[in-house]
């Protein structure tokens, strides 16, 4: 008897982010450790845990705010430590009322926020 899927049955496929600097931007993300999936004139798309992409786009001028999407770890202290490493300058750690978070600035201008894991224990 097969496995009945318990994950929800929609996910989020896709989030965009518009850059002045794609190739600066790229390496940015291979560095945060997203998988690179396709490069071409004027895109960039990278793949997430759970299939979702991030879609590089061309933008005229740099953002001076945060992205339209934050991203989760597993271990927030590791990670930022990680970043501190890569010489990323990632913000101090700030405990809200559900997640601890920090934020790094990406070569487009945005801020990037990077929250703690709190997934359900039920399949994703």
């Amino acid at each position: 008897m097969a496995d009945t899927d318990e994950r929800p049955p929609v996910w989020i496929g896709h989030v965009t982010l518009a850059t002045p600097d794609l190739d600066g931007t790229h390496e940015f993300m291979v560095r945060l450790g997203m998988r690179p999936i396709a490069r071409g004139e004027g895109f960039a798309v990278f793949e997430l845990r759970g299939g979702t992409h991030l879609v590089l786009l061309p933008a005229e001028e740099p953002c001076d705010g945060p992205a339209d999407f934050d991203l989760m770890v597993e271990d927030i202290d590791a990670t930022r430590a990680h970043f501190e490493e890569l010489g990323l300058a990632p913000s101090a750690v700030r405990t809200g009322k559900v997640h601890r978070s920090f934020t790094v600035k990406s070569p487009s201008g945005h801020a990037i926020t990077f929250n703690s894991n709190h997934v359900s224990s039920r399949p994703v």
